[in-house]
């Protein structure tokens, strides 16, 4: 078991090996900050279930160290926030610290060593292709083809504009595979709204 200091944040996925910045402002997330500097850098991404002061959080979120820091005017900071890997909420501590503290099982440090089938690789890059071109993105093909299949599924699981509980399901996925059918069927649910004038998850 290990005490994970968090910042609960809705929309905000943090995977392993990829990286989230983060702007900090509010008081009680500078305390977080200024006491993970002082300790070993490191703070726990999970998201909120609901709005609210104090609301509930999914079961599952990401370690994180704070690999850069900038300060900024007012004791605000923008950091880069690496991620080390997931883990489990066992129980939410009593603490006296502004920020929040819990109980939490974190899993191995995971390995790079994941890697996709050329199928499932073509299949996620068309998809993808099909979900900017739908949403009108912007994207560099030619740099998204250089990224190995751990970055490439990462990243996306990341930026794709889907809603909380979507993000979550991603990050739950227990192996890249997995992670990319939730990744291609989510596209193909968002594109279909897209192009029929309804609603994206966002």
């Amino acid at each position: 078991m290990a005490r994970v200091s968090i910042f609960p944040l809705s929309g905000a996925l943090l995977l392993p090996g990829m990286d989230l910045p983060l702007h900090i402002f509010e008081p009680r997330y500078q305390s977080l900050i200024h006491d993970a500097m002082a300790r070993d850098r490191r703070i726990g991404m999970i998201q909120p279930r609901e709005e609210g002061p104090k609301p509930a959080l999914f079961d599952m979120g990401c370690l994180g160290r704070i690999s850069h820091i900038e300060a900024l005017e007012g004791g605000r900071f923008n950091i880069l926030l690496k991620g080390l890997a997931r883990f489990r909420l066992v129980r939410e501590l009593d603490v006296p610290t502004p920020f929040r503290q819990i109980e939490a099982e974190v899993e191995p440090i995971a390995e790079d060593d994941e890697i996709l089938s050329a199928i499932e690789r073509a299949a996620l890059e068309l998809e993808s292709r099909r979900f900017a071109d739908a949403l009108g993105y912007v994207v560099d093909w030619t740099a998204v083809s250089r990224l190995d299949d751990m970055a490439l599924v990462n990243g996306i699981a990341q930026i794709v504009p889907f809603d909380p509980a979507a993000k979550q399901t991603l990050l739950e996925a227990d192996t890249l595979n997995e992670r990319v059918d939730r990744i291609i069927q989510l596209m193909q649910i968002v594109g279909r709204a897209e192009r029929g004038g309804g609603a994206t998850m966002q």
